[in-house]
């Protein structure tokens, strides 16, 4: 890994692959329950949002509407471009920067949030770090992640070398997670582990995406309980 430029492979990501393209099915049901659960953690008292690793704008696109300041930033600059363009908003920014280093101040932002992100990221305790700096005190970074997920590897045709499925470098538990961070200004670590492999391999969201958020969320965790096969943690660290 100390070989790779994450840098250029992100922003060459970014201009080879549709983020805005429409999902469907599965997997379109998969990443808004991602984005309701992170929804359902953040306080209406926050007033500004970093999201790092922006994507296509979803939390410009929700939070822009209730009055907060949202700033999209992406390693690359195309991103941001274009979910600035999509959620014209005075309170919105785009940024493209690096997020092991963050061209903002300390204690800066009301919540930051990095969604299925930092199983990409080389050092993943720096991400952290960095990220923890600029939110305010008393306030929280949310992170989600696949859960436990089993990395499977490709054999390269123009390197020759091994090669991680969908850019994923990293496996998290919440074990793992905790330990990324304890530095002298956190207050407290909490997660929660959600949806269920059996539940999308036997494409239950035909029914389930009908379901309001918290019906649904109660019918993950009865059958979790039954079959414990989890696919997304949450966790946030609060800083002191």
């Amino acid at each position: 890994m100390a070989d790779f430029n994450y840098i250029d492979h992100y922003k060459k990501d970014a201009l080879e692959f549709d983020y805005f393209e429409e999902r469907t099915g599965a997997t379109e049901h998969d990443e808004r329950r991602v984005r309701e659960y992170i929804i359902s953690k953040i306080p209406k008292s926050v007033n500004s949002i970093l999201d790092v690793g922006c994507g296509k704008g979803w939390v410009a696109k929700e939070f822009l509407p209730k009055g907060k300041t949202v700033v999209s930033l992406d390693i690359s600059v195309t991103n941001p471009s274009i979910v600035k363009k999509l959620y014209s908003n005075p309170k919105h920014f785009a940024i493209a920067a690096d997020s092991f280093h963050l061209p903002l101040n300390d204690n800066s932002f009301d919540c930051v949030i990095a969604s299925e992100i930092i199983e990409h990221v080389v050092d993943p305790a720096g991400f952290i770090k960095e990220l923890f700096r600029v939110i305010k005190k008393g306030e929280s970074l949310i992170i989600t992640t696949p859960y436990k997920e089993k990395l499977i590897y490709y054999l390269c045709i123009h390197c020759n070398q091994k090669t991680p499925a969908n850019a994923h470098i990293h496996s998290f538990d919440e074990k793992k997670l905790e330990s990324l961070y304890y530095g002298n200004d956190l207050e407290s670590f909490k997660y929660e582990i959600f949806g269920n492999k059996i539940l999308l391999f036997l494409r239950t969201y035909v029914i389930l995406q009908f379901f309001p958020f918290w019906l649904w969320k109660l019918k993950d965790k009865f059958f979790n309980l039954i079959i414990n096969k989890p696919v997304h943690i949450i966790c946030i660290y609060k800083k002191k």
